[in-house]
C-alpha cells in the first residue's frame, strides 16, 4: 500500500500575507530570527496580525537551532498563552518553529496551536513538510524529528518577502528545490502523486531559478520558485530523498557547507551513479533512468534515448551552476582538499546512517559513495 496525504492550506501569490488579518481574537507568537526583526519584516507581519488580541515576537532563533532555543522558546508560548503560532523565516526560523509547537503540545497535552509558515527563501520546502531539525549546542550532532504533527496547518507563499534575497542564497536554495524535486521523483517510494508534484516543480525551478538569481525583483519568477520549493516539499514530505541529501548533510554537518550548496555539488554525479551510465546503454535502461529521461523531457531537453536526456539533463544542471557561479569541487567551498580527504570515512560512514538514503532508488555501498566523492575532489 501507498500513501499520499496533504495537511497544509497554501496561500500563494501577491499579497498571501493578507491572509494572516483573518485571525482574529486570538494570542500570536511570531517566531523569527534577529536579521527579521531589525530588517522590519517582521513588523510587518505583526501588523497583519493586527485582529488578533495580542502579538508577542520571539526573535532568538539562529542557523541550526539549538534544543535550549527550543526549550526557551516553549517558555515564551506559554508566558503568552499564545493560540497561533506564525514562524517567519528560512529553514531554521520554520523548523524552530514546528519544534517549539511540537514539544510543547507533548508538555501540555490539551494544548493545541494552529500554525503558520511563511518562508522567506524558496528552497527547504519546510513549510508543508513533517520534517524538523534540532542541533545538540554541546556535540554539534543534529538530530531530525519526523512526525505528522510537526506539519503547518498553513503555508503563506509571498513573493514580495524573497526579493530581497541576495543571488547566492536565491542560487542555493534554489538548487535545493531541484534537488528534492528530482531525488522525490526517483524516490523508491515514489508515485504518480508524488510525481505529479515533482515535475511540476523542475518544470517551474528551471525556466525561473535563471531569472531569481539575474533579477530578484522580478516578482514572477519569484512567486514561481515559491511555488516550485513548495510543490518540492510536498512530493518529498510523501516519498523521501536519497543518497544526494545523504552526503549533503555529511559534507554541511563537518564543513558547514550550505545545505543547497553541498546539495548541487554532487547532484550531477548521484544522477549519473543512479542512472547506472557507466553500464551500455543499448543493452540495460533502468527504470530510473527512464524516469530521468521523461524529467529532461519535462524541462524542455532532447531525449530520445535514456543516455541522451540523462546527460542533457546533467549538462544543464552544470550549466545552471556554472551560470550561478556555483562550486563544481569541493575546494571551490572552501575546503582544504587534505581535509576533505581526512574526513572522508567519516562522510562515507554518515552518508550511508542518513534516512534519506534508504530512499535511493539504487543501492548503494561505501566504494559507491567513494567514486561519487572522487568526482567533487577533482
Amino acid at each position: 500500500m501507498k500513501r499520499f496525504k496533504i495537511k497544509t492550506e497554501v496561500c500563494f501569490s501577491e499579497n498571501a500575507i493578507d491572509m494572516l488579518q483573518t485571525f482574529k481574537d486570538q494570542k500570536a507568537v511570531l517566531i523569527t530570527d534577529a536579521f527579521m526583526r531589525d530588517s522590519g519584516v517582521a513588523d510587518v507581519i505583526t501588523k497583519k496580525l493586527s485582529n488578533c488580541t495580542g502579538v508577542a515576537v520571539f526573535s532568538d532563533v539562529v542557523p541550526d537551532p539549538p534544543m535550549d532555543l527550543i526549550v526557551k522558546g516553549v517558555q515564551f508560548l506559554d508566558e503568552n498563552e499564545a493560540d497561533i503560532i506564525v514562524a517567519l523565516g528560512g529553514g531554521s526560523s520554520i523548523d524552530a518553529a514546528k519544534a517549539i509547537a511540537f514539544m510543547a503540545k507533548k508538555i501540555d497535552k490539551k494544548k493545541d496551536y494552529y500554525l503558520v509558515a511563511i518562508p522567506t527563501t524558496s528552497g527547504t520546502g519546510s513549510e508543508v513538510t513533517q520534517f524538523a531539525v534540532i542541533t545538540d549546542s554541546n556535540t554539534g550532532t543534529k538530530y531530525p524529528l519526523v512526525s505528522e504533527e510537526l506539519i503547518p496547518d498553513m503555508a503563506i507563499l509571498d513573493p514580495e518577502l524573497v526579493k530581497t534575497a541576495p543571488p547566492f542564497i536565491t542560487a542555493d536554495t534554489g538548487m535545493d528545490v531541484i534537488t528534492h524535486a528530482i531525488e522525490a521523483y526517483v524516490s523508491e517510494t515514489a508515485s504518480d502523486c508524488s510525481d505529479c508534484l515533482a515535475e511540476k516543480a523542475c518544470e517551474l525551478a528551471f525556466e525561473y531559478l535563471p531569472k531569481c538569481y539575474r533579477n530578484g525583483y522580478d516578482i514572477k519568477a519569484r512567486d514561481k520558485m515559491h511555488r516550485a520549493s513548495c510543490l518540492a516539499g510536498m512530493a518529498f514530505n510523501s516519498v523521501n530523498l536519497g543518497v544526494n541529501h545523504g552526503i549533503a548533510h555529511a559534507l554541511g554537518a563537518i564543513f558547514h557547507i550550505p545545505h543547497g550548496r553541498a546539495n548541487a555539488l554532487v547532484l550531477p554525479h548521484v544522477i549519473e551513479f543512479n542512472a547506472d551510465m557507466a553500464r551500455d546503454a543499448a543493452k540495460h535502461s533502468s527504470d530510473t533512468a527512464k524516469k530521468y529521461q521523461k524529467l529532461a523531457r519535462v524541462i524542455g531537453l532532447p531525449a530520445p534515448t535514456p543516455k541522451v536526456g540523462i546527460q542533457n539533463l546533467i549538462n544543464e544542471i552544470i550549466h545552471l551552476l556554472k551560470y550561478m557561479d556555483r562550486p563544481l569541487c569541493i575546494s571551490e567551498c572552501g575546503v582544504a582538499l587534505e581535509d576533505f580527504e581526512a574526513a572522508r570515512p567519516e562522510i562515507v560512514r554518515r552518508a550511508l546512517k542518513d534516512a534519506c538514503t534508504v530512499a535511493n532508488p539504487r543501492p548503494v555501498s561505501a566504494e559507491d559513495i567513494n567514486k561519487i566523492l572522487d568526482k567533487i575532489a577533482k
